[in-house]
């Protein structure tokens, strides 16, 4: 997907001559077309982008943007995991990705190797489902190990054919992951669906100091730019998995190194105390001493939506793109997902639309 305005032997990161930065951004220095796009009459009235991008959202419900200051996080996690709950609940869900250069979404939900394919009616989302449907530059990449190396300008015109040239039909959800911080990502996204009405944002972060310093000023730029916070997810929080899932060693002699005594372990727990076997064994990962994202939430008059524990098979799901409420097995992330989207769908009412057949 290339826009329609840019010369033949522009740079890479043309901004389009029908721009208002046309000739005058950093990525215009050295052009042949500098000073003719600069001194071209810009035309007036409103940007037809965001006219067109009205046009495609008039069929989708609702807009729901996931945040955060800090990478890192499992914001890119839980924008894969949100999506397949509302899939399961068979409402019709969009998910856009527009971490331009670090897309992820399409090894979460297991359309590697996919492609994006055009119709009369524009691009096509790749389906995980027939209701669920997914928007990535992963799609666009020869090979997975390509880098991305885009300026802001072209970041930007990508995000833009994302929202008016891919054809979703009837969205009960659209879910747009965002790279970390407050960037030219976040400022093009909501100003090209201003229009349409953004229903707000969920932010995640993690809950020692140095993630939630980042994450404070990702909730300042939603008050600043009039986006809603819809809620702050406080995610790894705290290591909590199945005993048997643990490995158990011993370190040899006064060494750093160790012995694996597993087997051992739980055969001795089986004989001696079988019911250790089903406890759940928790531990803080990182300092949660200040308060966490309850107390920020607090201070910051946001709603907290909650805790979901740093779950190993959790993260095994994501890597073979899966949903973690399939099959029961991610025993402890799971259900404090569900009692997360579960606040979420209640607090703002999304739980009384009328689910799309």
């Amino acid at each position: 997907m290339e826009k329609e305005d840019v010369p033949n032997n522009a740079n890479d990161d043309c901004p389009g001559a029908q721009s208002e930065s046309a000739g005058k951004s950093n990525a215009c220095e050295g052009c042949p077309n500098q000073q003719i796009c600069a001194n071209a009459p810009k035309p007036t009235g409103p940007d037809p982008d965001l006219v067109a991008i009205a046009e495609r959202m008039t069929t989708v419900k609702h807009k729901i943007l996931v945040l955060s200051g800090k990478g890192g996080v499992g914001k890119s996690t839980f924008s894969a995991q949100l999506a397949f709950a509302l899939a399961a609940m068979d409402f019709q869900v969009g998910l856009v990705d527009i971490d331009i250069c670090g897309p992820s979404l399409p090894k979460m939900l297991g359309l590697e190797g996919q492609e994006m394919h055009k119709s009369n009616l524009g691009w096509s989302p790749v389906y995980v489902e027939s209701n669920l449907g997914v928007v990535s530059m992963g799609f666009m990449l020869d090979h997975t190990d390509n880098a991305v190396i885009w300026k802001g300008p072209r970041k930007s015109g990508l995000i833009k054919q994302f929202l008016k040239e891919v054809y979703w039909g009837e969205l009960d959800f659209l879910i747009v992951d965002t790279p970390p911080g407050t960037s030219d990502e976040h400022i093009e996204i909501v100003k090209s669906l201003e229009a349409t009405r953004i229903d707000g944002a969920i932010i995640v972060t993690t809950p020692q100091q140095v993630s939630l310093t980042d994450v404070r000023k990702g909730v300042n730029f939603c008050k600043k730019i009039g986006v809603d916070v819809l809620g702050v997810v406080e995610n790894m929080s705290g290591l909590c998995s199945p005993m048997t899932d643990f490995k158990f060693v011993k370190l040899i002699d006064d060494s750093s190194e160790q012995s694996d005594v597993t087997e051992w372990a739980l055969e001795y727990m089986r004989e001696k105390a079988p019911e250790l076997l089903n406890l759940i064994a928790c531990s803080e990962v990182f300092d949660s001493r200040g308060g966490g994202a309850a107390k920020m939430c607090t201070e910051m008059e946001v709603t907290f939506l909650g805790k979901v524990p740093l779950d190993p098979r959790l993260g095994k799901a994501a890597d073979e793109g899966r949903s973690c409420f399939a099959n029961g097995d991610c025993a402890v992330s799971a259900p404090a997902l569900k009692k997360i989207i579960d606040k979420l769908m209640i607090t703002h009412r999304f739980s009384n639309l009328n689910v799309s057949n």
